[in-house]
């Protein structure tokens, strides 16, 4: 019989940069270890934007890239605490090498899978920002991950990229992590007042609600509530290494990502105890699949 999940493991991805992808992940995780939970944040964007915005930079050690270029190189020796509950594997720049680096390697794509599972450190929630680029580092985010959230803001153009960010996920379901599912679509920048951010709004709802009997890896993905309304306290907080949590803990910004980072522990907490429950029942018969 499986054992119970431990690990809420979250790739973020979008492969259009400029959507508060990485703003998402930092808030996200630092929302969740606020809560009590064990946090991991794992930084694969070579723009290094996510260990930034926690003030995590300069003099490194190892980083996420030795990590992934060395399986000699643990992930506790590059895992940085930044906060109470709130670990960070941090990038460099020189995460651009990777994509050269592995290029011969049979296990290119699972370097990051194996690094977490041969850790001694255990979390609660992992949070991987992916670069906005379909590549090997976004590839091992991806085989990693269980779930993939994809932050966007409410426009035209970005809900027609949605169709081939599910494409992508699908294709690396078959190939690499056939685990993987879509989770949801977490609104950024995101301004109620117009009647274009509603309609796309309406029209995802729409989208994902019709997907539900389809056998696909979004066919229980959803739009998040709330959506991350547009404050400029977000685009400030990263030049001062701080959360919007540490920031302006009462802006809108830390409002959203707030009450954000209170569902997925709720929701990871029901779902554990469902699970539990279902393997209580069947501890004597049949052994259950988790």
């Amino acid at each position: 019989m499986s054992s119970i999940p431990t690990t809420r493991t979250i790739a973020l991805m979008n492969q259009k940069g400029g959507v508060g992808k990485s703003t998402t992940a930092v808030n996200l995780a630092a929302g969740v270890a606020l809560r009590g939970r064990r946090t991991l944040l794992i930084d694969l964007d070579p723009q290094a934007h996510a260990s930034l915005h926690l003030g995590v930079g300069g003099d490194l050690g190892p980083t996420a890239y030795d990590v992934l270029v060395d399986p000699t190189v643990k992930l506790e020796q590059a895992t940085i605490k930044a906060r109470e509950n709130l670990w960070v594997l941090p990038a460099l720049t020189d995460m651009a090498g990777v994509e050269t680096e592995l290029a011969g390697d049979n296990d290119r794509v699972q370097r990051l899978k194996h690094a977490i599972e041969a850790s001694e450190l255990k979390f609660d929630f992992i949070f991987i920002d992916c670069p906005p680029s379909l590549g090997v580092l976004t590839l091992n985010g991806l085989v990693a991950a269980r779930e993939v959230f994809i932050p966007m803001q409410a426009h035209f153009l970005a809900l027609q990229g949605l169709s081939e960010l599910l494409k992508t996920v699908k294709e690396v379901g078959k190939s690499a992590n056939p685990n993987l599912r879509v989770t949801g679509v977490v609104l950024c920048v995101y301004d109620g007042t117009t009647s274009h951010s509603r309609e796309v709004v309406a029209e995802m709802d729409g989208f994902f609600e019709q997907s539900r009997q389809n056998n696909e890896p979004w066919k229980s993905a959803r739009v998040y509530r709330p959506a991350v309304r547009r404050n400029v306290k977000l685009a400030e907080a990263p030049s001062f290494g701080k959360s919007i949590f540490e920031y302006d803990p009462s802006c809108p910004g830390s409002q959203d990502y707030g009450k954000l980072a209170e569902t997925l522990t709720t929701e990871w907490d029901n779902l554990r105890e469902r699970l539990t429950a279902k393997v209580t029942v069947n501890a004597v018969g049949d052994p259950l699949t988790i």
